[in-house]
């Protein structure tokens, strides 16, 4: 079973949802979601905030939290992935933020750098990866991640 399958299977079960906060993703993560039939019964909406000002005005990421660590950082996918659960009255939430390059990578953060947060009814975690390859490939990298990331915590805890 894949990884979209284990979210659509387990969301269904147990009737409940998921949005998604993506930033360097574009929407994909939304149209990995939306590639499944049936999926309106778990997914209802998704937030693309590809700029720091759509990140403050629609998810209420806090502009200091940009300032101090910026977009692609820990404390942002967190403060994108509770904002998202709380707009959307979802169960979960998925942030990603990242960068895909070509351009825009430094030595702290070097291109492929992707920040992924998860946010579900009683905790939330944040995790990093680097990827490799163009723009196109961290961007499916992030996304395969990101479904992985959700499906492996509704295993562990649906039991």
């Amino acid at each position: 079973m894949t990884a979209l399958q284990t979210i659509a299977e387990h969301l269904t079960r147990r009737r409940q949802t998921v949005t998604c906060a993506e930033s360097c993703t574009g929407g994909l993560l939304a149209g990995a979601f939306t590639s499944i039939a049936g999926s309106s019964q778990w997914f209802h909406q998704s937030f693309v905030t590809y700029s720091n000002q759509a990140k403050e005005e629609r998810l209420g990421v806090m502009p200091d939290t940009l300032l101090q660590h910026g977009a692609v950082s820990r404390e942002t996918v967190y403060e994108m992935a509770r904002g998202a659960k709380a707009v959307a009255q979802a169960d979960y939430a998925l942030s990603i933020s990242g960068i895909a390059g070509p351009g825009g990578g430094s030595a702290a953060k070097p291109v492929g750098t992707v920040w992924f947060g998860l946010s579900t009814p009683t905790e939330s975690l944040e995790e990093m990866q680097v990827f490799s390859g163009d723009r196109e490939a961290v961007r499916t990298q992030a996304v395969e991640f990101a479904l992985n990331l959700l499906a492996k915590h509704l295993e562990t805890f649906a039991k």
